[in-house]
């Protein structure tokens, strides 16, 4: 997954020890796109419990898969294993291929974090309200 990351997001990658917490906290569902043997995609959703909401900490999918549904499937399954009322997500404000995926998904912009990522692009926090959950 680490070695993905780092194809999907050059600048923004994160570190070895981020990508290892990611896939051993209790708290973060997991889940994976696989052509065969090979990796493709993955995302990774962190649920705050005590908020009631959740946060895709990462989705990616390697650049020779995308626009194939794969990154849609990984959001589809992994909105289905949330039990909380609302899901959030950064995105870099000039990924428009993503705000728009995310926006079809029914997420909207709630705030803008100026300089959030590495080179100074703003960060667009969007969320998702899930209907029927607590």
């Amino acid at each position: 997954m680490h070695e993905l990351e780092r194809i999907c997001f050059p600048e923004d990658a994160w570190p070895l020890l981020d990508v290892i917490g990611v896939l051993t906290l209790p708290s973060v569902v997991r889940l994976k796109a696989l052509n065969g043997e090979q990796l493709i995609g993955f995302i990774a959703v962190d649920i705050r419990r005590r908020q009631n909401e959740a946060w895709i900490a990462t989705i990616g999918v390697h650049p020779d898969h995308r626009r194939r549904g794969v990154g849609r499937r990984l959001l589809a399954a992994g909105e289905a294993q949330l039990e909380t009322a609302k899901v959030k997500l950064t995105v870099r404000a000039s990924n428009q291929a993503a705000i728009a995926l995310y926006e079809r998904f029914g997420y909207h912009q709630v705030q803008v974090w100026r300089r959030y990522y590495e080179g100074g692009e703003d960060g667009v926090v969007m969320e998702k309200t899930l209907a029927g959950r607590a």
